[in-house]
């Protein structure tokens, strides 16, 4: 059982990355784009929309949300497509970083934490 786990997490990875490079090809349909890019940004960006520390909830993305939106991307790609950039995402065995989506969650981190602020200061100032 602990080998098929691993299986499975490796495809997981290598599939983050087609997607990844899947997202640039113009044979996928814009809708399929946006989606790829979202799921792709947040696997690989090193941090968490809900953070590792907090139990069971912090790696909830990770075992639930994550492997539902590329499930979601790989049915949306073309299998041809997915198919050569599964091979190109085996070649290349490195998983590239995500930028972008390291700023997306910390502009998101940082919008919820004004927003509680903002509702904590209303809440505790209030006559």
């Amino acid at each position: 059982m602990l080998s098929r786990l691993r299986t499975w997490a490796s495809r997981l990875k290598r599939d983050v990355h087609a997607i990844y490079l899947a997202s640039r090809d113009p044979r996928v349909p814009w809708y399929a784009k946006a989606l790829a890019v979202a799921v792709a940004g947040y696997a690989l960006s090193p941090i968490d929309l809900i953070p590792d520390f907090i139990p069971v909830l912090g790696y909830l993305d990770e075992l639930i949300l994550l492997p539902l939106g590329i499930w979601l991307v790989v049915t949306l790609i073309p299998d041809e497509v997915m198919a050569e950039y599964r091979a190109r995402a085996d070649e290349a065995g490195q998983r590239p970083t995500s930028r972008a989506g390291m700023i997306a969650i910390i502009v998101l981190w940082f919008a919820g934490a004004s927003m509680l602020a903002w509702i904590g200061h209303a809440w505790w100032s209030r006559p």
